[in-house]
């Protein structure tokens, strides 16, 4: 009998909501994991991609993971792993960096036995690249075998990788596939093949509402007599709590009604992330995450799904942009001198690397004229009682609040969407990024004339941090 953790994207390094504390929470998951694995005394833990959230992935993050194996290795439990999205490369990886320093293994297309199981490997593939694969797998003696692969598989949700030409294709019969991708825990039987996520150990989106875990697998059953070649069990983690609370306002009811359902809620230090619903009146989101905030919250989001109607009505058009700009200038009772810097900023004459000097220039022309840095005042407004002054002023508030409400109400959905183009975004950059590591390594090549002894010493031996930043060259 075979006991092993199944676990991927830990997505170490991941500064969600730009908070240096939910980052550290992704690293604290990964050592959970980590600790579990030595306190069961399991015969391995199998990492199913995306250890890290980027590519190159800062210095602490990097030191905490490499601590973090460094007490799995002392406890004589190996750590297989795959590439994932998140953190390929074309050439080096980070996987091979650790396996050089004898903390993990690569899995491939060769069998690493533990216990009566042979394990493989299939790194993430791009969807353009997947028809090139042989899936050609070297022969074991193990009595069970499993593949661990990145990708979005069938029949799980958002699949773009057809499962049952993995196994139909490879030259090996699987009895268990060991997944990473996708954050959802699931599995599933295809072609009578056990087929599981474990789902992601951290809530890297607030999609993900369920509790986070990992898998521990038994090949060979979990008790005697099983007929069950495989045993799948799912294990909870600890993790910051997320609180989802949902506010449904009706008739006549608004921010107060929504700062009394937040505060009937234990938000200590907690992701609190409220959504608005219902027919009441107009909530200032801002407002509720101060109140979230002072309930204790680390952070708070408030997104309002309501079509709210405005009095105001816009009319826009794209015939004369231009015209459009200067209208609103003439509108915002600007300075001579704040005019000045726009159409200096705005004309097309001046280059943009010069921008900056000609509105040092201009700045200092006007700088010994102080009636030129006093805002325009409209004769006509004046002469009133100042009720229409306050009424702009009214408005212009109520714009920003607007304007605050729609960047919270959409920061979720950008968030979303920037994962779901992560993939394609990050292969395109660690392509380019890639070719221009390589040219710059040619011409340092050519520079020393091939001398590698050389180039080595430049960095002593020791990883070289970039903006604390480091990347495979520091390294490999």
């Amino acid at each position: 009998m075979t006991r092993v953790i199944h676990t991927g994207d830990t997505h170490i390094g991941y500064q969600q909501y730009h908070s240096p504390v939910r980052r550290q929470d992704f690293l604290d998951a990964f050592e959970s994991v980590i600790r579990d694995a030595i306190d069961d005394d399991v015969d391995a833990v199998v990492h199913a991609g995306d250890l890290f959230h980027d590519r190159r992935p800062d210095l602490p993050d990097l030191l905490g993971t490499i601590s973090a194996l460094r007490r799995l290795e002392r406890a004589d439990v190996p750590f297989l792993a795959v590439v994932g999205n998140h953190e390929s490369t074309r050439d080096g990886q980070w996987l091979d960096l650790f396996e050089r320093l004898g903390l993990a293994t690569r899995l491939g297309e060769e069998p690493v036995v533990v216990g009566n199981t042979a394990f493989y490997g299939l790194d993430h593939v791009p969807v353009s690249r997947r028809d090139e694969l042989e899936y050609a797998y070297e022969p074991h003696d193990a009595e069970y075998a499993a593949l661990v692969a990145h990708g979005l598989f069938e029949p799980f949700a958002h699949a773009d990788w057809d499962t049952e030409t993995v196994l139909t294709r490879s030259t090996v019969a699987f009895d268990a596939l060991l997944l990473g991708d996708n954050h959802k825990p699931d599995r599933a039987k295809v072609a009578g093949t056990w087929v599981t996520y474990p789902g992601s150990t951290e809530r890297a989106s607030a999609s993900e509402r369920e509790g986070r875990g990992y898998n521990l697998v038994t090949f060979g059953g979990n008790e005697a007599g099983d007929e069950e070649r495989v045993d799948i069990r799912r294990r909870a983690l600890e993790t910051r709590e997320f609180v989802f609370i949902t506010v449904e306002l009706h008739e006549g009811e608004g921010e107060s009604r929504a700062r009394d359902e937040v505060r009937a809620h234990d938000l200590t230090d907690a992701v609190a992330l409220v959504e608005i619903v219902g027919d009441g009146e107009t909530v200032t989101p801002a407002a509720i995450e101060e109140v979230a905030e002072d309930e204790g919250a680390l952070i708070a989001r408030v997104t309002d799904r309501r079509d709210i109607d405005t009095e105001s009505e816009f009319d826009v058009s794209f015939a004369d942009p231009e015209a459009a700009v200067r209208e609103r200038i003439d509108s915002m009772g600007l300075s001579e001198a704040a005019r000045s810097i726009d159409e200096t900023v705005r004309d097309a004459a001046v280059a943009d690397s010069n921008v900056r000097p000609a509105v040092n220039d201009r700045i200092a022309e006007l700088i010994d004229d102080p009636g030129a840095f006093t805002p325009a005042v409209d004769e006509d407004e004046t002469a009133g009682d100042g009720e229409t002054e306050r009424e702009d002023e009214a408005e212009r508030q109520d714009e920003t609040e607007r304007e605050d409400e729609a960047e919270r109400q959409d920061e979720t959905e950008r968030e979303d969407e920037a994962e779901r183009q992560d993939e394609t975004e990050r292969e395109e950059e660690a392509e380019r990024e890639d070719e221009t590591e390589r040219e710059d390594e040619t011409e340092r090549e050519d520079e020393t004339d091939g001398d590698l002894g050389d180039r080595e010493s430049d960095h002593g031996g020791e990883p070289t941090p970039r903006d604390q930043q480091v990347s495979m060259e520091d390294y490999l």
